[in-house]
């Protein structure tokens, strides 16, 4: 059966296969040896999505976390030309496995797969034209094609309680537990990047800051949903995420509601000078 043809729905299809191959290799292989189920959720993943884009959108270029050298920089002078991403239209940027170490460990639903299509002519900054991320242990996927509505207030913060943070739970940013003292907020640890901008998306969390190593394919598609929702996104200085650059490094974000941006980034930039 042919996939849809719109690129909003096409990245929804396409993350929601991957994410069923996934459950299922996590379901044949278990859970006794971690570094070879991630390794092979990695590839099959990987596989599947390049074979598809290639079968559907052969004209495209691609930009994956698994593809070789797809973390050098390219400079002028690097070879008799940039790469092929650099010069298309239209890039699909693509992460097949986010949150691999969560994706290992028996029982944990927070991981990802991502699907974004950076396009020339789309609007706005970002350019990203399409996106979706599947939770496939969460049996969901969240895309541009349907935004989900425009998320409350955690209950926490409707209350007058503290507003909740994703944090990551292996590297957060040295400078989080004092932005989040100054704004009174508790942070959540979570896994993926995409779950963390889901859980901001679905209104678990507030918001989710992060700095200190990250590339274009850990946000690109959450970033487009949670941008087509209504809430704000930005590097932590404010200042634009940009994709389908020569250096495909972005290490920082920050995505939240819009009324909780000014207060964040404030804290941020307040703690930074202080560091």
């Amino acid at each position: 059966m042919a996939p849809p043809v719109i690129d909003g729905a096409f990245a929804r299809w396409l993350a929601a296969r991957a994410g069923e191959l996934l459950l299922e290799v996590r379901a044949e292989r278990g859970h006794e040896d971690p570094a070879a189920l991630k390794a092979a959720g990695d590839k099959l993943s990987h596989d599947l999505i390049r074979t598809e884009l290639a079968r559907w959108r052969p004209a495209d270029a691609v930009l994956s976390e698994e593809d070789d050298h797809a973390r050098k920089a390219w400079v002028e002078g690097d070879g008799p030309k940039p790469p092929a991403r650099l010069e298309s239209d239209r890039v699909w940027i693509i992460d097949p496995l986010d949150g691999t170490r969560e994706f290992a460990e028996e029982g944990r639903t927070d991981w990802a797969v991502h699907v974004a299509l950076w396009s020339k002519q789309a609007s706005g900054p970002l350019k990203l034209a399409a996106g979706a991320v599947a939770l496939p242990a969460q049996h969901r996927v969240v895309g541009t094609d349907y935004p989900p509505a425009y998320p409350p207030m955690t209950l926490s913060a409707a209350s007058g309680g503290p507003v909740r943070l994703a944090a990551s739970r292996s590297r957060p940013p040295a400078f989080l537990a004092a932005v989040a003292e100054e704004v009174r907020a508790e942070l959540v640890p979570m896994g993926s990047a995409g779950a963390k901008i889901a859980a901001v998306i679905s209104g678990e969390v507030d918001g989710y800051v992060h700095a200190g190593g990250q590339y274009e394919w850990d946000s690109a598609a959450p970033v487009a949903v949670a941008t087509a929702t209504g809430l704000h996104a930005s590097r932590i200085d404010g200042s634009a995420l940009k994709y389908n650059q020569a250096d495909p490094r972005l290490p920082d974000l920050l995505v939240c509601r819009k009324d909780l941006a000014p207060r964040l980034l404030a804290a941020v930039r307040r703690q930074l000078q202080v560091e």
